[in-house]
């Protein structure tokens, strides 16, 4: 690359295709997306297919800002997509189209090159739904540098995933999100007692000693962060809900970008409540919303000059 990102997005990305629209999606790509918002430079590492839909990601890429020199092209297989059908208010039903060009991800040297400068790197499960791109994701992760914040969002998505695939993420991260719905299956997964979330975040952190905080997102309710120091629930920020295809992409890129700027606990927990709910209020997983962030930075009393990057 260039220069290396502070941030790179590893996973998929594909095509939202709700029933009116569609539009760019992706959770790794949607962290990084809306990092970049917050003020990171940011990459998705990726791979799409060499057709209109491919195009069409990487032009919308280019014009956000963000670094498009991770993203591989396929001459086999296509861009992938995924059909967005709204459940209840706070719920999406997704159907993923199957052999996308994301599937089959491949550890390149510029790629394992790349991840070793950045300064952290968000994966997901879903990614990982393939053999190839579940080998590539594992060695762009061991090729990171030690100090590299490693944000696994859990991100199930029915039937991809395994007991194995979660394992192997967990042991690799240094931070993990999740929502309410996957501390139930990972509870049940793991054989973790039947406990309230802050003693399931305890039992991940006591578990997996690397890990240095888990974030559990519960929609309209607010979230809870929790460290082996502190344990702090904050409650839901009322929203006309556009749809919550994001939101959760949204926490977790201000959680990555408090932990670079070296923010306290309880502000970028904060800060992640706050754009979620924000980005919940809008439709589609990558609004741009510069007039909405700057208004958030005021409310919250904090602006890029109050912040070094590491």
């Amino acid at each position: 690359m260039n220069s290396p990102v502070q941030m790179i997005g590893l996973g998929e990305l594909l095509w939202d295709c709700f029933p009116d629209r569609r539009l760019p999606g992706g959770a790794p790509a949607n962290v990084a997306f809306h990092a970049q918002q917050l003020g990171l430079s940011t990459a998705v590492a990726t791979r799409v297919g060499q057709d209109e839909f491919g195009d069409e990601l990487l032009q919308f890429l280019q014009t956000q800002g963000l670094s498009t020199e991770l993203v591989q092209q396929d001459s086999s297989h296509p861009t992938g997509t995924v059909t967005v059908s709204p459940g209840t208010s706070m719920s999406v039903d997704y159907t993923f189209l199957e052999n996308s060009a994301w599937d089959f991800l491949e550890p390149k040297p510029e790629l394992l090159a790349a991840m070793g400068a950045a300064k952290a790197i968000c994966f997901g499960t879903l990614g990982q739904r393939r053999p190839l791109s579940r080998n590539t994701i594992q060695q762009c992760l061991n090729a990171a540098a030690k100090d590299c914040l490693i944000v696994y969002d859990v991100n199930l998505r029915p039937p991809f995933f395994s007991k194995d695939w979660i394992l192997q993420s967990l042991k690799r991260a240094t931070v993990v999100k999740l929502n309410l719905d996957e501390v139930k299956v990972l509870t049940k997964l793991l054989g973790f007692p039947l406990v309230d979330e802050v003693r399931f975040a305890k039992k991940l952190l006591d578990d997996f000693r690397q890990l240095s905080m888990v974030c559990i997102t519960r929609g309209s309710e607010g979230c809870l962060g929790v460290t082996c120091d502190e344990a702090i629930s904050l409650s839901g920020i009322a929203v006309k809900v556009g749809d919550t295809v994001g939101a959760g992409d949204a926490f977790t890129a201000a959680i990555i970008f408090g932990q670079l700027a070296g923010w306290p606990f309880a502000k970028m927990l904060d800060l992640a409540n706050s754009f979620g709910a924000l980005v919940a209020s809008r439709v589609g997983a990558m609004p741009s919303m510069p007039k909405e962030l700057a208004s958030l930075k005021s409310t919250l009393e904090w602006s890029f000059r109050e912040t070094k990057l590491r």
